[in-house]
């Protein structure tokens, strides 16, 4: 099976042993709090479930302006997407050496890890609106992970960190959410050794489920990774538990048995484009999967981003001995009337835009919400029950 990314074997923060992370609760009820952001709180969840390896905690400035002009921390490790811990008030933390990370999105804020503080930066205004245009390209408030990162403070709490749980995600989640660990057992004992990983934020449609086979033909793969994003989205984006229920539905209808695994992944989409394509390789790869699809506009959110820029930036920006994990490039899928199946437009130079079936998410929703059915070329009927049932239940 594939390395982790930076290390011989992954490295979680969570504290697995249970007498250890009691005590660890004890004492974080001793220290110094804040509750922290909830895109703190999903690094938190990331970096405890060993999917951020080889990282040992949040970042501090320089390794924030590092990643963001050279896509590397300040000693050098290939990173794409800075994870921090920002904080507008730090009256509460001044001076301490360690301090109680508090979740906020969980009932009480309960403790979900403890920080030694190596430092506390600040960004300034010039600092910070770089580190925008290299990492969404842009300043502008109307992109959701630009208003998310501004709203975040200015003040970079950067240090070790020792996670003591999950947040909301086992609980909400307890049959998909899993950890970078428990993923490589588990192609372990399936026989997995070349995996293709299938990165989700939405329901899945006949075009993503075609793609996956592709992927897994072209590359000799074992299986799919089907991984989708169970944290906080932009307002009507479909919920997670949705989702779920929909993928399971085309899995269990429509893939051969065994040979696809569904999982979840404890994060905040960034809606960051390109750079969140790379982060999404570094992850996968900790998971154990040797490829990972990028189709178009991966990551992406409005205009902000060409449709291929989240596979340019392979080319451009990730040096061949940066990450083992490759990625399959795809292009636009859909059904071809002409050819009665899905297929990648590039692979079709004689076809026209009227020769597919294409409708856009607009068209799509509204669609469900009226009771109506996609076309079965679009969606399998399976799903689009569970999407009708959601949207009509608004």
């Amino acid at each position: 099976m594939i390395k982790p990314h930076g290390s011989d074997t992954l490295n979680p923060l969570y504290v697995a042993d249970e007498a250890d992370r009691e005590q660890l609760i004890q004492e974080a009820h001793e220290l110094p709090a804040i509750t922290v952001s909830s895109a703190a709180a999903a690094n938190a969840v990331m970096l405890g479930a060993g999917y951020f390896n080889p990282l040992t905690g949040f970042m501090s400035k320089a390794d924030a302006l590092s990643v963001g002009r050279d896509l590397r921390t300040a000693d050098g490790l290939f990173w794409p997407v800075p994870v921090l811990n920002l904080v507008e008030d730090i009256e509460p933390i001044k001076g301490a050496a360690r301090i109680a990370l508090r979740d906020p999105n969980v009932e009480g804020n309960p403790v979900i890890a403890v920080q030694d503080i190596e430092g506390i930066d600040e960004f300034s205004d010039d600092e910070l609106n770089t580190l925008l245009e290299q990492i969404f390209t842009t300043t502008d408030e109307e992109h959701p992970g630009v208003a998310t990162f501004k709203s975040l403070g200015r003040h970079v709490v950067h240090g070790p960190i020792q996670v003591l749980n999950f947040s909301y995600f086992e609980k909400d989640f307890p049959d998909t959410f899993r950890t970078a660990q428990s993923i490589r057992d588990e192609f372990a004992e399936r026989g997995w050794e070349k995996v293709v990983a299938f990165q989700t934020r939405n329901p899945m449609h006949r075009a993503h489920e075609e793609l996956c086979k592709m992927a897994m033909e072209a590359t000799g793969a074992d299986g799919i990774l089907v991984h989708m994003l169970l944290g906080k989205l932009k307002p009507g984006d479909i919920p997670a538990n949705v989702r779920d229920a929909a993928i399971r539905t085309m899995v269990d209808h429509y893939f051969p048995k065994n040979s696809v695994m569904i999982t979840g992944y404890g994060f905040d989409m960034l809606y960051a484009g390109p750079r969140e394509a790379v982060l999404h390789a570094v992850f996968r790869q900790n998971a154990g999967c040797s490829y990972l699809i990028v189709g178009r506009d991966h990551a992406g959110v409005g205009d902000f981003f060409g449709p291929f820029d989240a596979q340019k930036i392979f080319e451009e920006r990730v040096p061949d001995d940066a990450l083992d994990i490759e990625i399959f490039a795809a292009d636009h899928t859909a059904f071809s009337k002409k050819l009665g199946k899905v297929v990648m437009m590039r692979d079709v130079p004689d076809h026209t835009k009227e020769d597919f079936v294409i409708l856009s998410g607009t068209k799509v929703r509204e669609m469900l919400g009226n009771g109506i059915a996609p076309p079965e070329e679009f969606s399998r009927p399976e799903v689009a029950e569970i999407l009708m049932q959601y949207y009509q239940s608004k």
